[in-house]
């Protein structure tokens, strides 16, 4: 395809999201700023966009470490001995005459710190009918949740919707209570009410699927059964993680401790592993969702785990 130019016409909306790109990238950003840090890679113009945060308890976001050794951990983070906050970093990607998200936040279902994603498009001149995509990574509550306004109606209603195969069949699964722990059953009822609400109008993927050329699906199971990451051609390869490796602090200096909230922990600690070492051998670029804003960088070797370094 042709690449638009950064400046086009078309674009002006990008214009509106880059404006505050430069305050977008500090670390102190307000996480309901309407501001993006933006970026072109290949063929596919990128703002990321917050949905606001999430505060995580210590048994979540650090389940295997010792006591002693969590709170210098959750200190930095910005946290205490109880828990820290996390980003809701969103992707929006335009490509040709797509708009794309890559999940759509939290809306109202899920803590009163998230989203944010709606009010922010629209501070930035997008309005929700104009995305023509939305990408789900998976279908926990801070990625699936905005599907629908608090009145049932689709959020984005001129959207394709696009979700792993596999993710589609956990959470759908009309026996989910009798089959699955106790524990799951309040994120499946949220993943039905998401998904059911816009099946009509899903395409279901697998390993390989290009979405748009130069966008394909990397399995990446384990956070969920289904999970999946995205990659982007263009040089060094850009890696959208979703969940796969959940912070850049403890998941990078600590690739083998266990998350919290993920449904097979063995799994995702092999396919945590696995993403990093890829991203560090082959120099690719990293993007993650609850990530320190805006959540760009790259994985460097340091030991036996990993470094992240701010792109």
């Amino acid at each position: 395809m042709t690449r638009l130019p950064p400046y086009s016409t078309s674009r002006r909306q990008f214009l509106s999201l880059a404006a505050g790109a430069a305050l977008a990238g500090s670390p102190g950003m307000p996480a309901n700023a309407a501001v993006a840090h933006r970026f072109i890679h290949g063929d596919f113009d990128i703002s990321v966009l917050s949905d606001g945060f999430l505060t995580l308890s210590a048994d979540i976001l650090l389940p295997d470490a010792a006591p002693e050794v969590r709170l210098p951990i959750l200190t930095s983070l910005g946290g205490d001995i109880t828990g820290a906050r996390v980003q809701a970093n969103i992707p929006l990607i335009r490509y040709g005459d797509d708009l794309i998200l890559i999940d759509n936040g939290a809306g109202g279902n899920f803590q009163p710190s998230t989203g944010r994603l709606e009010g922010n498009l629209r501070s930035a001149g997008v309005d929700p009918s104009s995305i023509t995509k939305v990408v789900f990574t998976h279908a926990h509550p801070d990625h699936s949740g905005a599907t629908t306004t608090s009145d049932g109606k689709v959020l984005y209603p001129n959207a394709r919707y696009y979700i792993g195969r596999n993710e589609w069949d956990f959470w759908t699964d009309k026996n989910f209570e009798t089959r699955r722990p106790k524990a799951l059953h309040g994120f499946a009822k949220g993943a039905q009410r998401d998904l059911f609400a816009v099946e009509g109008r899903t395409t279901l993927l697998r390993n390989g699927d290009e979405i748009v050329p130069g966008m394909s699906v990397i399995d990446t199971p384990g956070h969920t059964p289904g999970h999946i990451s995205l990659e982007l051609a263009g040089r060094d390869n850009l890696l959208i993680t979703g969940d796969a490796c959940t912070n850049d602090v403890i998941f990078f200096e600590h690739p083998d401790w266990h998350f919290g909230f993920d449904t097979d922990g063995e799994l995702a600690l092999r396919n945590r592993r696995a993403l990093l070492d890829r991203a560090a051998s082959e120099k690719l670029k990293l993007l993650g969702y609850h990530w320190t804003y805006p959540g760009v960088g790259y994985a460097d070797r340091a030991g036996g785990a990993y470094r992240f370094v701010a792109a």
